[in-house]
């Protein structure tokens, strides 16, 4: 889990003739049934476990990107958190990043399969190791989907700088799997820090994928910040609070910023890919901010 979080491609190696203990199946039917980034593969001896080792490594570092980009006929329907009740402040904090993957041509859940993975949502989201091992989570359910809550950390004392944290997870009945997180900030207010932004959103995006709900060959990404007024494009210092910030002009505060997706992506944007696709999305989402 550790190396999908990362985004790392993971090789998957089974000794043959070996009879494995029921917890090691049951490792074992986890680790294959991650929906990206695996390689599977079997050996008789230790001598060839490290030539296919080194030998997939070298095939991996010169194989090309396992990305690969599609135009859309038509824009896919995306559940905007910023949309209804989730747009209000989130423990605290009024700007938040929100990312949404919707699998492409799904089916979606039935009202069975949706209560099915609602029920495994919350092991899901502490499997990914992204959230502490003492942090108390909350399950809510809806007609349309099922969320989990992850309480925001309190800072040390006002105006300390604080990272963004994942608050939420939802996985809707029609397949799309939403994230959001607060924006990085300090004593002055939430800052839109460009090289952040593209971290953060690339940590979404393995988290999204370390779920192993979402297992469509191609998917769409969008990613919107809620602003608020004192919101400002800056550079975040976890060491230090700013003296002075410059807030997002007047009639731009309380305007969500959204990307409008026009293009499908292999899944690998939920693994390795996650960085390429999220500089992409962070630049978007600035860019409209500049305009």
């Amino acid at each position: 889990m550790a190396a999908q979080a990362a985004g790392m491609p993971r090789f998957v190696y089974r000794k043959q003739g070996v009879e494995f203990e029921p917890a090691q199946h049951k490792f074992v039917r986890e680790v294959e049934a991650y929906a990206t980034g695996v390689f599977r593969d079997d050996f008789g001896t230790s001598a060839e476990l490290m030539t296919k080792v080194v030998q997939k490594v070298k095939e991996l570092e010169s194989a090309p990107s396992p990305l690969a980009f599609v135009k859309l006929a038509q824009q896919p329907a995306v559940h905007w958190l910023s949309d209804g009740a989730a747009s209000q402040a989130v423990s605290g904090h009024d700007a938040s990043l929100e990312l949404h993957v919707v699998p492409v041509d799904s089916p979606g859940y039935s009202v069975r399969e949706l209560e099915q993975l609602g029920a495994s949502l919350m092991d899901r989201v502490r499997a990914t190791q992204m959230i502490g091992s003492d942090v108390a989570l909350t399950t809510t359910r809806s007609d349309g989907y099922v969320a989990v809550g992850i309480p925001a950390g309190r800072p040390r004392s006002w105006g300390t700088p604080q990272r963004g944290e994942l608050v939420e997870c939802r996985l809707y009945k029609t397949g799309q799997v939403s994230t959001r997180a607060t924006l990085p900030r300090d004593g002055l207010g939430s800052i839109l820090d460009p090289d952040d932004l593209s971290r953060q959103v690339a940590d979404l995006l393995r988290f999204a994928g370390a779920l192993n709900i979402v297992q469509a060959d191609r998917i769409v990404v969008a990613a919107g910040v809620s602003t608020d007024a004192l919101m400002s494009i800056d550079t975040f210092d976890p060491r230090r609070s700013r003296q002075s910030s410059q807030p997002m002009r007047f009639g731009r505060a309380n305007r969500p910023l959204r990307t409008e997706p026009d293009e499908a992506v292999t899944l690998a944007a939920l693994g390795t890919g996650s960085a390429e696709v999220a500089v992409y999305l962070a630049q978007a989402l600035i860019s409209q901010v500049r305009r």
